[in-house]
């Protein structure tokens, strides 16, 4: 008897399996799932398979943007963008601008959770105020440092002549290096809150007793930052480093309504050479080109993101 009760017992379980491949229930599930799933994969397919296809089909042709006739030239464009001074020049401005302004992001913003996570008067006030940056509308907060950077009528200009600062009105957003530090400097103003938010939320998570154990031990203030909060805040900071490194290369909008690239292709990054390309110079196909390129650049981001967020979530709790 006991020799053939595996067998049974196998067939056994055949038979429930079976029963559950054929039962009504099970299949309404899947088809319920598939339903349920199907929007987003269309949304999806919609939004980045389309584009991104269509991008790298576009940019093996020349288009001429008014009409989209369209020619095929192979990779003659990718091999124009590496024969060109203008491609290199905006890569490394785009590079420059996303180094610089993510740096002063990060040091404003762990410098504004610190004092924001103190005890302080209208602390919840003060909460609010610094995420104004954040939330008003690029347009607005360009129009408003467009006024303050002007050479005439600036109210920049007029305090650094009247503090001793400067003999005579700067030339803020038409020469350089002039116009890449004003840029730099409204970029990191409006994208400073992002990291206050984080930092801040993490900074309301950071056990007492670590700081009471450090100063226990003889730390001062910069002691306790150096050895208890940067430590804790390390992996927020990584995660908001690659995320502004990502969404700052693709910045568009606040360069172009600042400067408009200029002065000639001084500030003139990879999105507004793009812009320029499809619609200045209606060249639809050299603009896909670009655009792959930065595509191309923007994947080295993406890779190292996503193997951070791998990685914390292997690390032990």
């Amino acid at each position: 008897m006991s020799s053939h009760a595996p067998a049974i017992r196998a067939s056994a379980g055949a038979t429930a399996s079976d029963r559950a491949a054929v039962n009504p229930l099970d299949r309404g599930y899947a088809l319920l799932g598939i339903l349920l799933i199907a929007p987003t994969v269309l949304i999806f397919c919609a939004v980045i398979i389309y584009p991104l296809v269509s991008a790298l089909y576009l940019s093996l042709f020349s288009v001429f943007t008014p009409t989209l006739a369209t020619r095929f030239v192979g990779l003659r464009n990718y091999a124009e963008l590496a024969n060109s001074p203008e491609f290199w020049r905006s890569l490394l401005n785009n590079l420059i601008w996303t180094a610089l302004t993510l740096t002063l992001q990060i040091v404003l913003g762990v410098a504004a959770a610190l004092m924001l996570h103190q005890a302080m008067f209208l602390r919840s006030l003060a909460r609010s105020l610094i995420l104004f940056p954040y939330f008003v509308s690029t347009v607005v907060a360009v129009l408003v440092w467009r006024w303050l950077f002007n050479d005439l009528y600036g109210i920049l200009n007029h305090m650094l002549m009247w503090a001793g600062i400067l003999s005579m009105p700067l030339d803020w957003l038409g020469s350089m290096p002039n116009a890449m530090v004003s840029v730099v400097l409204v970029g990191a103003w409006k994208y400073f809150p992002f990291v206050v938010i984080a930092v801040l939320a993490r900074l309301q998570t950071i056990p007492d007793h670590l700081y009471e154990a450090a100063t226990i031990d003889g730390a001062g203030a910069w002691g306790r930052f150096w050895d208890v909060t940067l430590p804790q805040l390390r992996d927020v900071l990584v995660v908001v480093i690659l995320l502004r490194a990502i969404w700052d290369f693709k910045e568009f909008d606040l360069i172009y309504l600042l400067t408009g690239g200029g002065p000639i292709i001084g500030t003139q990054t990879l999105p507004l050479m793009v812009y320029k390309e499809a619609f200045g110079l209606n060249e639809m196909g050299r603009a896909s080109a670009v655009a792959v390129a930065m595509m191309l650049v923007m994947l080295v981001f993406m890779v190292i993101y996503f193997r951070v967020l791998r990685s914390r979530g292997e690390e032990p709790r």
